[in-house]
């Protein structure tokens, strides 16, 4: 199809100002790659093919997106310009009739309305290219584009040779093209490298083609990610989109320069997020519930009005209705049921929780089974770990462990059980019973520690 649009996204390049192993394309950016980030941008254009192109860590790249459905890679062995990047996806869109939308893999920023504007404008204009531009403040260093009064292009210049006259111009170009494939096709496939780095420049192809228009973009927009600075300016400006985007929703947001949200996360209607909070990775977090202060929450599901207070749960679910924390940790695929009490100090890991069981404080549940309205006195362990393998504690419904309790599994205790302060159980316990282990209590008089006894018979007698 003429209309149909194929995306060529430029990710071959290393990045070396960002001074590490990792390919620049794939470092983070508000929980996503960089690279994920400019793919998302374009779902509403509806491309029918998408083409990332590798190079440096490719093996990588293809690695960390390949979740993503229909996505294509091109190699690019050597990085011999933007042109030459181009000119890898040649095989693959033979016989393609339709446009190339061309990004880079490092610009982040765009919305998906400016991805829809410079497409919209290359079909309704017919146009053999369409560049997206922006005028920014201070433009040194820059290409120039020089266009009429309709955003038809004349040409682009390069900061370097502009004459003074001509650097009054604030319009440059972003580095993004939308092409007709077949009008790219008669220039590109011929495009030559010569310049002082020779390398095939993108922009050649642009004086060979016509007509060419402009499409002007938020200068935000265009910003690209080649440091660790620009990775953090990044990340202010997706941070704030994401938290403008939550308050206009009907989420409360209390100082929200301290809070950090993935864009990965969902937070629904009449959620209170508190200071110093952090929400990253794939969060669902019902409505009615109040987050933190001082909490993170990290790939887990927190259900309608949850109270959360200066704890961390990753990787893991909570009902609805709970009371998590001060100073609680859920982890590892923990699953708490509906109205439970997860209070101070205490650790979670791996372990279902029953509805409207409380575990108050200091107390370790680790491999366990706990059913409903079981109540965990403070200092309970779950002793899960025998030096080699983890076992699992079944506590069956309204059974109460007394204070600074041990359970060593494997071990399975009953329903409406009653457990002795201090008791170390090592034996299954039946259903509806009193389970003590303590020893019998003894008071010895007159006893002292042997040091102090050496001590009263070494003090000579006063007179």
């Amino acid at each position: 199809m003429a209309d149909s649009l194929a995306i060529a996204v430029l990710a071959a390049g290393k990045g070396t100002r960002m001074r590490s192993a990792l390919p620049k394309v794939l470092h983070s950016l508000s929980g996503l790659p960089l690279l994920q980030h400019v793919l998302i941008s374009t779902a509403t254009v509806h491309p029918v093919r998408q083409i990332v192109i590798v190079g440096y860590g490719a093996d990588q790249v293809k690695t960390a997106l390949a979740h993503l459905p229909n996505l294509e890679f091109a190699e690019q062995a050597e990085q011999l310009g933007t042109g030459h990047a181009v000119q890898q996806v040649i095989p693959a869109l033979a016989g393609f009739e339709g446009n190339l939308l061309v990004l880079n893999g490092d610009v982040p920023l765009l919305k998906p309305e400016t991805i829809e504007n410079i497409v919209s404008t290359h079909n309704d204009s017919g146009s053999a290219a369409t560049i997206l531009t922006a005028k920014i403040d201070d433009p040194t260093g820059y290409g120039r584009v020089f266009c009429d009064e309709n955003l038809v292009v004349k040409e682009i210049i390069e900061h370097r040779d502009c004459t003074a006259a001509q650097r009054a111009n604030q319009r440059i170009n972003a580095g993004i093209y939308c092409f007709s494939w077949s009008a790219l096709m008669t220039v590109l496939p011929h495009l030559k490298a010569d310049n002082d780095q020779q390398e095939y420049y993108l922009t050649d192809v642009i004086k060979d083609l016509s007509p060419v228009r402009a499409v002007d973009a938020p200068p935000a927009e265009i910003a690209g990610i080649n440091n660790r600075k620009q990775l953090a300016e990044a990340e202010a400006v997706m941070q704030k989109r994401i938290k403008d985007d939550l308050l206009l929703s009907g989420v409360t947001l209390i100082n929200p320069d301290t809070i950090t949200i993935d864009a990965t996360v969902l937070v629904e209607p009449d959620v209170v997020i508190e200071p110093q909070t952090n929400l990253r990775g794939r969060c669902v977090i019902h409505p009615g519930c109040h987050i933190g202060p001082g909490s993170l929450v990290e790939n887990s599901v927190i259900g309608a009005n949850t109270t959360l207070i200066h704890s961390v749960i990753t990787d893991s679910e909570v009902a609805g209705g709970g009371r998590i924390g001060p100073f609680a940790h859920i982890r590892g695929q923990a699953v708490v049921g509906e109205n439970c009490r997860i209070g101070n100090f205490v650790e979670v890991k791996k372990s279902t929780i029953g509805d409207r069981t409380n575990v108050a404080h200091l107390s370790y549940i680790g491999d366990a089974e706990l059913g409903q309205q079981v109540n965990v006195g403070a200092g309970t362990i779950t002793v899960n770990y025998d030096g080699r393998n983890k076992h699992k504690t079944v506590i069956g419904d309204r059974t109460k462990t007394g204070a600074n309790s041990c359970l060593v599994a494997p071990i399975t205790i009953g329903s409406d059980v009653t457990m002795g302060a201090g008791s170390v159980l090592t034996k299954d316990v039946e259903s509806d019973c009193l389970v003590v282990t303590r020893s019998p209590q003894k008071s010895i008089p007159g006893w002292k520690p042997e040091y102090l006894r050496q001590a009263q018979t070494e003090t000579p007698a006063k007179d």
